[in-house]
């Protein structure tokens, strides 16, 4: 059987977009840890020496923007203003007004709700309309496609050991990029690895490359995934001195594949950082994971994509579409009865089953939403449930 390759990538915590997406993210959990039905949609923009927070807030607490992006930006690393970005150097610009009443009018109170319904779950409306993606695959035992779980495990990583000081001339930039061999469906070993990092100007290549080895590649990749042909690329185009917002600007919501199934699965388009759960582009993304994640646990297929999608102010889903890509072991009638029978995607019972009205999200905000088993959408508390009803 003839193989076939699958490349995805991660970034660090230090890469632009990705500080603008904690940042997005830290001011959400401040506003829900004070006001739990506070309601964020908060973009962020670093460039330079400057940080511009946005969006919409409507919440009986006012949370201080400014004091939270440079918390973030210290926590991170970039402290040194050396480095043409530094959390006291900064400014931060602030430019935060209320929700729209028009949408927070639908989602107060949804379709269903102004005609008659008496549902709780059936009072939010959905925050927008679009379209959600969940997928799941049995090819890891965290059910991920396995060249982006790889990536943000070497991104973590390559950002742990800079912390550490294991490797103190690394600075906090960086992006990892993982190429796997698959045969048919299986993955069978790592042929390419990239990893590009901010570096201090007294580092050398030779040096990078053997570290970044030992300490990075060696201390993620289980070795039967490696061999001799495997490739490492360290810094393809040379040096790599100038970094984060200094060298790049970062905008909220850019690294969607990133935050997603490294381009594995499809995408409905919509961002997460920065917005409270009544967005369904979070909250359902989250749910979709959720239920396919559920459905390969118990056995019932091997790889599943779940797509979700809704019409602002309605609660009930504009339409649910399960595809399993011919690995089902019911037939697929019935498994999609079994996914709407057993879980619930409105909003107000997204909410409720996976508690996303606490203050959880800063951590989502970099090396994926998905595949880690911190997170509540990650759970497998529906398997004995698809299973009994499957027989």
């Amino acid at each position: 059987m003839r193989p076939w390759y699958f490349t995805s990538e991660s970034v660090t915590e230090g890469h632009p977009d990705k500080v603008a997406d904690r940042i997005s993210d830290a001011v959400l959990d401040a506003v829900l840890e004070e006001d739990p039905n506070g309601r964020v949609a908060c973009e962020v923009l670093v460039t330079g020496g400057l940080v511009v927070v946005a969006g919409e807030i409507s919440s009986t607490f006012s949370p201080d923007l400014e004091a939270i992006a440079r918390r973030v930006i210290t926590d991170i690393g970039y402290t040194d203003a050396r480095l043409g970005f530094a959390a006291e150097t900064c400014r931060v610009q602030i430019e935060v007004q209320q929700q729209s009443p028009d949408i927070a009018g639908g989602v107060n109170l949804a379709q269903e709700g102004r005609g008659g319904s008496d549902d709780l779950y059936d009072q939010l409306g959905a925050g927008d309309q679009g379209i959600m993606f969940g997928f799941a695959s049995n090819e890891t035992p965290d059910l991920m496609p396995m060249p982006i779980q790889l990536a943000h495990r070497l991104a973590e990583q390559l950002a742990e050991v800079r912390k550490a000081g294991t490797l103190d001339y690394l600075r906090p930039d960086g992006k990892t990029q993982v190429s796997v061999e698959y045969v048919g469906a299986k993955p069978v070993r790592v042929s390419r690895l990239l990893i590009s990092t901010q570096h201090s100007p007294d580092a050398s290549l030779a040096t990078m490359e053997s570290d970044l080895w030992k300490h990075v590649v060696d201390a993620v990749i289980p070795g039967e995934l490696l061999d001799g042909s495997t490739e490492l690329f360290v810094n393809p185009s040379g040096r790599f001195e100038l970094g984060g917002p200094a060298a790049d600007t970062g905008v909220t919501g850019r690294k969607i594949v990133v935050d997603t199934y490294g381009g594995f699965a499809r995408h409905g388009g919509g961002a997460f950082s920065g917005k409270d759960p009544t967005k369904v582009d979070r909250s359902a993304s989250y749910a979709a994971r959720y239920a396919a994640k559920n459905v390969v646990s118990a056995g019932l297929a091997d790889k599943v994509e779940l797509q979700i999608a809704y019409a602002i102010g309605r609660a009930k889903p504009f339409s649910v579409l399960v595809d399993t890509f011919g690995t089902e072991r019911v037939p697929i009638n019935e498994l999609e009865h079994l996914v709407a029978e057993t879980f619930d995607f409105r909003p107000a019972a997204i909410i409720d089953h996976l508690g996303l009205r606490a203050a959880l999200y800063e951590p989502t905000s970099v090396y994926g939403h998905f595949g880690r088993p911190q997170f509540s959408w990650e759970k497998t508390d529906a398997v004995g449930a698809l299973q009994a009803a499957a027989g």
